[in-house]
Parts: C-alpha cells; structure tokens; sequence
C-alpha cells in the first residue's frame, strides 16, 4: 500500500475516534440523565456503538477499496492509451507510405522513383518486423566498436583498429529479457575522418543514425563543435539519444566527474542528464605486483541499464515515432524530386515564352516595351506553368493574372531598369547601336522572364505570393536575373535570336532597296 494511502487512514482514523470519544462523553450525560429508564438508554447506547462502527467501515472501504480501484482503473486507462499510441502512429505511417507511393508515381527519373520505391519497401518491411535498430554513432577513435563488442559479450570488429576500419554499416541482433522484439544494434564508420573516402563513411554513418530508433552517441571526452552539431542535429529530428562518454578509465575520478557535468550542461534542453552515461568499453590492461597483466572487465552495466529502462519503457512507441519519421521524410525527398522535376519544366515553358514574347514585340514595335503588349502571350504561359503544376486556369484567369503582374512590374520601375541594363550590355557586345526594336524585343522577352520566374513561385506556394505578396517576389526575382553570370548568358542568347534576325532582315531590306532603286534608273 502506497505510504501516502497509509498516512490518510491513520489520520482519518483519529480524527474519527477523537470525534467518538467526544460524541460519547456527550452522550453518556444524556444516558445518566435516561437512567430513569433502562431500555432507552440501552437503546441509545446501542446506537451510539453502530453509528460508530459503521462510521469506520465506511472510511476504511473508501481509502482501501475505491480509492484502490479508481488507481486499478486510472493505471488500465494508462496502459490502454499506451497501447493504442503506437498502433495509431503505424496507422499514420501506413497512410503517409501509401502517400508517398502515389507521389513517386509522378516523378519521370527512373532511378529516382526506383530508389525511393525501395526505401518505401523496406520501411514497410521494418513496420511488419518491428524491431528496434539501436545505432551506434561517433568519431573513429571514441571507441564505437569496443562498445558493441561490450555490449554483445563477444567480438564481433576490430578493436583500437585504425580510423575507417568499420566501412559499412555492421549490425548484430541481441534480445533484451522482458522485451519481446528483437533488437538490432549497429556499429557505423566514423565520423570527421579526413579525405574523400572518410566524406562518404560519414555519410552513410549519418544515413544510419537518421534511420535509429535509438541512438548512442559515443565520445571520449568533452564534446567538440563537429560532434556537438550532428548531435544536436539528429536530436531536433526526433532522435531519442543517449550520449556516451568512453574510455573513463583513463580519467580520475574527479576528472570523470567534471567531463560528465560539461557534457550534460551542453546538451541540455535536448537530452536529459540522465541520458548522459559514463562506462569503460575496452579498459586498459593494468600491470599486477608479480608482473602479469590483468585485463579489467568492461564497465557499460550504468549504460545498460539506461537501455534496459528506455527500451522497455519506451521500445513500442520508439518504433512507431521511426517508423513515422522515416515515413514523412520519404515523402519530403519525393515532393523535393516532385518540385525539382516541376521546377525544370516550368523553366523550359519560361524560357520558349520569353522568346515568343521577344519575337511579338520585334515584329510589332511600340512606342515603349510594356508586358500589356505581350498580354495573350503571358496568358498563355501562365496557364501552361498553373498546368505543371496541377493548377488548371482558363485563359481569362491566366489574363488577369498576367495583366495584375505586368502592372507590378511597371509600377516597381523594373521597365526602365531593363531597358537601361539591356541597352548599356548590348551596345558593349554589339559593335554598332542596335536599333529600336531589337531593344524591345530583348527588354519584353527579360520581362517575360522575370514574369514567368514569379509565377512559378507562386504555384510553387499553392497559389500564394508569401508573407511579402506579389511586390516582394518581383523584386527578388529581379535581383536574381540580373547578376553578372546569368546577363552574360541572356545577351549572348538575345544577340543570337533577336538582333542577328534583325540586322540580317534590316540588310536584306537595304540590298532590295538598293535594287529596287537601280532598276529605277
């Protein structure tokens, strides 16, 4: 019985029996006052002595028997919802993969969807089988694999090894006793190794650790900022981790003790300082007084035990919390590939538009470039990019949008500013001033660009301009089109399918002119 319960029944017991020795007394000058008749105050005592008894028969049931069921029933209820967490977040992750499926449907690249067709299929498959992948996470030389091979009871790597020996990630199955699913723990390559080969083990180690349910992140002293940022990285994930401090055979006490205190002060807020464990996975060999070496037991009983408690505490919802991020990570990589592939297309469609718009422009000229010119022309466009991305418009709603935009444009003075910037870097690849249309027809297809580029952005965003609204896209996109490397090759390209066109249609109209005026003589 909970010491709490005991102290309540011992106080409501006195204060029950101080009331009755209080009732009594009262009571007993009334039965002296009834003496006249000894039935009444036989009676009376009679009373007294049930109302009593069953004053404390009703106390003791509430404290030893509601009270205990209502705890019975709080404790089902708990065990209940605990029950039903993980079920509903494999339900979730079931959901979001059959999601995902449908999303890889779209994407064109081959290898892309096949890779991500299998990532699905192995989720799944860790969904089905349900066992829990505890990683093993850290630098080469923190002592990563004296820590599996602690831990399993038996060698299973290389030990004081070189950095990068442990190249792929190697995995051991252990069962962990009140634990029904299988558990699998996995050694990783290293981390912040040098060269192009360390570069890509670390890779795959991160890889790993991402896909952990549980994560045991191994250092042999205080954390340094390359081991702080992935750690604290994978924990803003999701990550449950632990952080392990090796080798504390070669610190004193004292030192251990001070390392332990810096760790946890580093990682609060994101691991808890009991999830801070000190062990000796492979201590040193001491030299005993007859000259032989003794080789200590490892000491990781404190970091099993942690396991053991988190494990068996948290193992079901572990799973499931994995299995869920893997999931909606899955299907974050598809939309990227989705938007990447949209993206592309969408370019193209800017593209060919802006040389429509060039060409409209050059054949017709005006007084002044202006995007209303190009009104049917961007229409169009607009309803080609909506289309890409999922956005059926008409053309009507594909002209208000495009006239709405061209009215930004002219309003922020981006006009003028292309057409400034257009005829300063033609006249400087050009040897001779380019005529009137050529400028025009250049300025309306950069136009149409910086037009075509904020629309996409805007079906980028389901249809929304952002926080800023439509001025603030413009404007960015304008900054954006107008640095050195993309103008060197706009002018080069506008040079090939617009001037060129035009000087060469200009000269040929002159020699037919000069023809013409020689058969006149």
């Amino acid at each position: 019985m909970p010491l709490s319960r005991i102290v309540t029944l011992i106080v409501g017991l006195i204060v029950i029996l101080g009331l009755c020795l209080w009732l009594i007394d009262s009571l007993s000058r009334l039965y002296w006052q009834l003496s006249y008749s000894p039935f009444l105050g036989n009676l009376l005592l009679f009373l007294i002595v049930v109302l009593i008894g069953a004053l404390i028969a009703a106390f003791v049931y509430y404290v030893l028997v509601l009270q205990a069921g209502e705890t019975r029933s709080r404790r089902t209820k708990r065990q209940r919802q605990q029950v039903q967490i993980p079920a509903a977040k494999s339900e979730a992750a079931s959901s979001t993969l059959q999601a995902v499926k449908q999303q890889v449907a779209q994407i064109q690249d081959e290898v892309a969807r096949q890779a991500l067709l299998s990532k699905s299929r192995e989720i799944e498959a860790n969904l089905k089988r349900g066992e829990i992948q505890v990683v093993v996470f850290g630098t080469g030389s923190a002592g990563k694999t004296s820590l599996v091979n602690a831990i399993l009871g038996r060698m299973v790597g290389r030990v004081d090894a070189p950095m990068g020996t442990t190249t792929a990630g190697e995995t051991y199955c252990m069962r962990l006793r009140g634990l029904e699913r299988k558990i699998l723990i996995t050694d990783t390559p290293g981390i912040l190794e040098a060269g192009i080969a360390g570069t890509e083990r670390e890779q795959l180690a991160r890889e790993l650790a991402t896909s952990a349910d549980l994560l045991l992140f191994v250092v042999d002293n205080d954390l340094r900022r390359s081991e702080y940022e992935p750690l604290r990285a994978l924990a803003e994930i999701g990550k449950r981790s632990l952080l392990v401090l090796n080798k504390t055979d070669l610190y004193t006490e004292e030192d251990k003790e001070a390392i332990l205190a810096r760790l946890r002060q580093r990682v609060r807020g994101f691991i808890a300082a009991s999830d801070v464990v000190a062990i000796s996975a492979n201590p040193q060999p001491a030299q005993l007084e007859t000259g032989e070496m003794f080789q200590p037991e490892p000491e990781i009983i404190p970091l099993l035990r942690r396991m053991a408690a988190i494990l068996r505490a948290e193992g079901e919802d572990l799973v499931a919390d994995n299995i869920l991020l893997q999931s909606l990570r899955l299907g974050e990589e598809a939309r990227k590939l989705i938007d990447s592939q949209r993206r592309r297309q969408a370019d193209k469609i800017v593209e060919r538009f802006q040389w429509i718009g060039a060409g409209v422009v050059s054949v017709t000229p005006l007084p002044m470039v202006d995007l209303l010119a190009t009104a049917a022309v961007n229409a169009q466009m607009v309803v080609e990019i909506g289309r890409v991305y999922g956005c059926e418009l008409n053309m009507e709603r594909g002209r208000e949008l495009a006239l709405s935009l061209a009215k930004t444009i002219a309003g922020l003075g981006i006009v003028k500013g292309a057409l400034e910037l257009l005829s300063t870097a033609l006249q400087l690849n050009v040897g001779t001033f380019i005529i009137g249309r050529g400028i025009q027809g250049v300025t309306a297809a950069y136009l149409t660009r910086i037009a075509g580029k904020s629309f996409i952005e805007y079906f980028r965003n389901d249809q929304d301009w952002g926080d800023g609204g439509m001025t603030e896209v413009v404007q960015r996109q304008f900054q954006l089109n107008r640095r050195d490397e993309f103008m060197k090759a706009f002018i080069q390209e506008a040079i090939a399918r617009v001037v060129r066109p035009l000087q060469g249609n200009a000269e040929l109209m002159e020699e037919e002119e000069e023809k013409r005026l020689g058969s006149g003589d």
